[in-house]
């Protein structure tokens, strides 16, 4: 039997976070240290079976709704096709993640990117598995579960580069890509996307607090305060914008020491917004004294991780790295932000 298998990284931000659905600037690298995948295999049975062996779930895509993960992740590249197209069938599909969950590296995500990219190759239809199509797709999914995400997670899952993300909230209504979705409309805000490396490789750790920290209920409250306080937060969100656009060529120069200066003023900003947490100041704090460059949440907030710049030997002398497990972190990831060779 056919089989088809596809894989899509986990992401964190480095700058942005909240203020980026305001307009701002955000920056955000893959980490590739964790993935989901998706396979998709032709089975005898004729239904579609959606299987989650990490969450020990198999369901029969005709028995969920369609606004379940997985099952939204499929009708979204079906209402691409023509409309003549039957329901999918004789399909067995499986998806697997090593990026935890409702912790800021966009699980959810790449998930949905994974799913759509295999099934995508599988009917053959390689042109909607290119990383445009599918960030426009899963950004489709990602609003069933964030409400009104800012279209970076999508964005960085699918094209599994850096990315320096800007939203034009200029542009509202919703987009036509007639040449590569064949006329359908979906509505994704409108935004300006670079892709971006940096002259040397940049090492972060990534320290998960081990609380959920659902992006979606982070992002609503940040949008009331905005609305009692408007002036305020606009000029947080202005601060935050600042240190991203500076922070893109600190990245693009290599420059660690202006770069992890601008991370730990970010976090001071975030603070101010209120989606830190006692568990993310305490391990942003610890990563400071133990000789880390820059330290700051990274993702919803109130929960979920924090990064933090480090010296390439740090990988090998793990002072960093133990002295964010010993202020409470449930693991450790690391990343590279590698040279565009």
């Amino acid at each position: 039997m056919s089989s088809t298998t596809a894989v899509s990284p986990g992401k964190i931000i480095l700058f942005g976070e909240h203020s980026v659905v305001y307009g701002q600037p955000a920056i955000a690298v893959p980490v590739t240290q964790v993935v989901a995948k998706a396979t998709v295999t032709d089975a005898t049975h004729n239904e579609v079976l959606l299987s989650a062996p990490d969450l020990g779930q198999d369901n029969w895509l005709h028995d969920v709704p369609e606004n379940h993960p997985l099952a939204a992740a499929v009708w979204a590249l079906w209402r691409t096709l023509p409309a003549n197209t039957p329901p999918p069938e004789r399909l067995h599909i499986t998806v697997t993640s090593t990026i935890p969950i409702a912790s800021g590296l966009g699980s959810g995500a790449a998930i949905a990117a994974a799913l759509i990219q295999a099934l995508a190759h599988h009917i053959g239809r390689d042109d909607l598995a290119q990383p445009a199509v599918v960030s426009r797709l899963t950004y489709e999914v990602e609003r069933i579960h964030h409400g009104a995400p800012s279209g970076i997670d999508n964005t960085v899952v699918s094209y599994q580069r850096p990315v320096y993300f800007v939203r034009d909230l200029a542009k509202t209504e919703p987009q036509i890509y007639t040449q590569l979705l064949m006329g359908r409309r979906l509505s994704i805000p409108a935004a300006r996307l670079d892709t971006f490396s940096s002259q040397q490789p940049l090492h972060f750790l990534i320290g998960d607090t081990g609380i959920k920290a659902p992006t979606k209920e982070a992002v609503g409250d940040v949008r009331q305060q905005w609305q009692a306080d408007p002036k305020s937060f606009e000029n947080y969100f202005a601060g935050c914008g600042k240190l991203a656009k500076q922070g893109k060529k600190a990245v693009e120069a290599g420059d660690m020491i202006e770069l992890g200066q601008l991370m730990n003023e970010n976090h001071e900003l975030l603070k101010q917004i209120t989606v830190s947490s006692p568990e993310l100041d305490r391990l942003v704090q610890a990563a400071q004294n133990a000789g880390a460059l820059g330290a700051k949440l990274s993702g919803g907030g109130r929960g979920g991780n924090m990064i933090a710049l480090v010296q390439e030997d740090e990988l090998e002398q793990g002072v960093v790295k133990q002295a964010l497990l010993d202020a409470g972190a449930q693991k450790v990831l690391r990343t590279v932000l590698a040279p565009k060779v």
